[in-house]
C-alpha cells in the first residue's frame, strides 16, 4: 500500500529534459517529478507519492481528501469512531 496525497501544481519547468514542478502541499512548497503526469497544467491538483505526480484529481476530489486528513488530525476521533465499531486498541 502507498501514500498519495494531493497538492496544487504551482510552477512547471524542465530540468535536465525532465518535465518537474513546484506543488503546494497546505503552503509548502515541494519540487515534484512531473515524468508520470506530462498533461498536467498550472493550478491542477496532482496526487503525489515519493516525489512523483502520479495521477491528476479534480478539485472536488482532493478537497474532500483534504477533509479526511483533517478529520484524522483531529483529536479523539479515532477513538470515536473506534467506540462506534467496537473495535479495541
Amino acid at each position: 500500500m502507498c501514500l498519495g496525497i494531493p497538492g496544487k501544481l504551482t510552477e512547471i519547468y524542465q530540468r535536465n529534459d525532465m518535465p518537474m514542478g513546484k506543488v503546494e502541499f497546505g503552503g509548502i512548497l515541494k519540487e515534484v517529478c512531473l515524468a508520470y503526469t506530462p498533461e498536467a497544467q498550472l493550478g491542477q491538483y496532482v496526487v503525489v507519492h515519493v516525489g512523483f505526480a502520479i495521477s491528476l484529481i479534480d478539485e472536488a476530489e482532493a478537497e474532500e481528501i483534504f477533509s479526511y486528513i483533517e478529520e484524522i488530525e483531529e483529536p479523539g476521533v479515532r477513538g470515536q469512531r473506534a467506540k462506534r465499531r467496537n473495535i479495541k486498541f
